[in-house]
């Protein structure tokens, strides 16, 4: 489940997640993204993960056919969590996108969201 989060910043697109993404929770994503593309801004991503056992297939599927259309409209991510497999799943991320992806432990919120607002 993707719970969307309040921000100050306009291009940042921010939730907490937790169990499996379903295809409509990408679906719900989707229009935030290109409302900050149509506004000529890189779309910035906070994720807090807790307690998130990854996607369900459909869900999957769906967020790889987002990311493959908006790669390049993609700047900073910040992937919050506590776990060893989303540390790995982040610097996948980084490897494979331009942005400039981080991964902070969830004691260091605070730091993640300074990073992701500069």
């Amino acid at each position: 489940m993707m719970q969307i989060m309040e921000t100050k910043e306009e291009n940042l697109i921010a939730a907490k997640i937790s169990g499996k993404i379903s295809k409509k929770d990408v679906e719900r994503f989707h229009p935030l993204i290109h409302n900050t593309i149509e506004k000529g801004q890189k779309v910035d991503f906070y994720f807090e993960l807790e307690d998130f056992d990854g996607y369900e297939l459909e869900g999957l599927w769906e967020d790889l056919k987002v990311d493959t259309t908006h790669l390049s409209d993609y700047g900073k991510m910040a992937f919050v969590g506590d776990k060893k497999w989303q540390e790995w799943a982040a610097k996948a991320t980084d490897f494979f996108t331009d942005s400039e992806v981080r991964f902070f432990h969830l004691q260091e919120k605070k730091k993640a969201k300074e990073w992701i607002s500069q």
